[in-house]
Order: C-alpha cells, then sequence, then structure tokens
C-alpha cells in the first residue's frame, strides 16, 4: 500500500505540466473582476428603467399603511 502511494507522489513531483496554484487564483481573479465588469454595465445600462419600477414595487410591497 505505501508503494502505490511513494509511486503515485513520485509521478506527480515529475510531473512537467505548468498548472499551479497561481496559475489557478490568476484564472479565478480574471473571473470575478471579468463578472463584476458585466454586473456594473448591466446596472449602468438598466438602471433608469429597471431600478426605479423594481425600488416602487418593494415599498408598495412593505407600506402596510395602505
Amino acid at each position: 500500500m505505501a508503494m502505490g502511494y511513494n509511486g503515485t507522489l513520485m509521478k506527480k513531483l515529475k510531473e512537467k505540466k505548468a498548472e499551479g496554484y497561481v496559475d489557478t487564483a490568476i484564472k479565478i481573479l480574471i473571473a470575478v473582476v471579468l463578472g463584476a465588469l458585466l454586473l456594473a454595465g448591466l446596472y449602468a445600462l438598466f438602471d433608469d428603467t429597471v431600478l426605479p419600477t423594481l425600488v416602487r414595487r418593494v415599498e408598495e410591497m412593505f407600506n402596510y399603511a395602505g
């Protein structure tokens, strides 16, 4: 059992694959930044049309006075 684990460990150490933690972190960071830019663009695009209607509907939903 230990021999199989040792062999797997040695194979992993000898790999020349360039996928590492830094590469993965950079990919995640790029995805987060692109997602934030997309959301900011959508917010700017629909700021005048969707959000006022949404705010009005939420205020109507929580208006217990009338």
